[in-house]
């Protein structure tokens, strides 16, 4: 995953200067003049990268359609796909027991619920929606119907919702730390509700695996390193990404490494490693914790929107399409189109012969994701200004 130092919850995209073909052939050849100005401006100006500009209807020049009108300026309102972060939290004994010097709730659950709790409750994650599991269960941990449920559903953030749930788990006494690592039953359970959430609601979904030890506690056979990287490639398979948080044990003597090899499972989760937290002075376990969730934060925004519907009478022409992006009050930039991505800063589409979305190239998508002040614009052009292949 790229560890970007800022993150953008959501950008607002408006598009502009709709086609004015009202059945499908019209326009002009391949090549051709530029879109309508969205402020009434001459054939050949770029659209305004204004959002929330005139609504459908709003006037402005170009070139006329078969009707006898003209080619006026639309704005239709899109964003980027709403992205979905599934947390598994990890509630064991070794979080905080006590049972053991390395076991320390002062030095590894105090300072990573804290950072987790600011996550959540971080105005800056307005945009992104998480949900909330926590294991091992209390009954049947080892069960993957037992995770199909979070403990908190998926809630628009910030929420305070995390933090009351986090407050209410949080064990009292040394008794009452749950037992157990039971990590594939948890991806096995997160990946089917992620299957069953997002035929209601479409959008990009992760995984954010947050534990200190490696699976223990169920089957030997079914619950270890590999079975949880064989889960997190299924996962992938189905265009979901496994992020993983390792809370290591503090520096302490004879404190055993129980992070090193979920790298295995990020790897495999398309995210290349697991971002180790070190524990042992807690002020640095918080803010090291709270870097990690902002890099995902960071890494997780989408980079796909869906192409709006044209305004009424008119009809979507793929060749007329002209993607720009602008950073805070600067001149906008027009975006190349390069379907194969080998073009720097480029957009292609979902799929060329019958497109339904806009998607950023990973270079584009980079600079998206690490701009603050990130504005796009999709003009649709009187003209063809791309040429989209076969």
């Amino acid at each position: 995953m790229r560890l970007l130092p800022v993150a953008m919850s959501v950008l607002s995209v408006a598009v502009v200067g709709l086609g004015c073909g009202s059945s499908p052939g019209d326009g002009g050849g391949a090549g051709g003049g530029g879109a309508a100005s969205a402020s009434g401006g001459s054939s050949g100006d770029g659209g305004s990268p204004d959002i929330g500009g005139p609504g459908p209807g709003s006037s402005g020049t170009g070139d006329g359609n078969p009707t006898g009108g003209t080619c006026a300026s639309q704005t239709a309102a899109a964003s980027l796909q709403p992205v979905y972060l599934a947390f598994a939290f990890d509630v064991s004994g070794s979080m905080g027991k006590g049972d053991k010097d390395w076991h320390d709730k002062a030095l590894k659950w105090d300072p990573v619920v804290d950072a987790t709790k600011q996550f959540f409750a971080d105005p800056g994650s307005e945009g992104l929606t998480a949900s909330l599991t926590f294991f091992p269960a209390d009954d049947d941990k080892c069960s993957t119907d037992t995770y199909t449920t979070p403990d908190v559903p998926p809630t628009p953030l910030p929420s305070d919702a995390f933090a009351e749930a986090i407050d209410e788990v949080e064990p009292e006494t040394s008794d009452d730390w749950r037992g157990g690592t039971p990590t594939s039953w948890v991806m096995r359970g997160t990946s089917a509700f992620i299957e069953a959430q997002r035929e209601q609601t479409p959008g990009k979904y992760a995984i954010v695996l947050v534990t200190d030890g490696y699976p223990q506690g169920c089957d030997d056979d079914s619950d270890t390193i590999d079975a949880v990287v064989a889960d997190a490639q299924e996962a992938l398979a189905s265009n979901v990404l496994t992020y993983v948080i390792g809370v290591a044990n503090p520096p302490l003597p004879d404190a055993p490494d129980t992070v090193s090899s979920l790298d295995k499972i990020a790897a495999a989760g398309g995210t290349e490693k697991a971002v180790l937290i070190d524990t042992g002075d807690p002020s640095q376990t918080t803010a090291a914790f709270k870097a990690a969730v902002e890099r995902i934060r960071s890494a997780s925004v989408s980079c796909t929107l869906g192409i709006p519907p044209a305004p009424d009478g008119r009809t979507f022409d793929k060749e007329k399409v002209r993607v720009n992006y602008t950073s805070g009050s600067n001149t906008p930039t027009s975006l190349p189109y390069d379907q194969s991505c080998a073009t720097a800063d480029a957009w292609r589409y979902d799929e060329p012969a019958n497109p339904t979305q806009i998607v950023l190239c990973d270079g584009t998508c980079a600079a998206v994701q690490a701009d603050l002040a990130a504005a796009l614009s999709v003009d649709f052009t009187c003209e063809s200004v791309i040429e989209v292949p076969l």
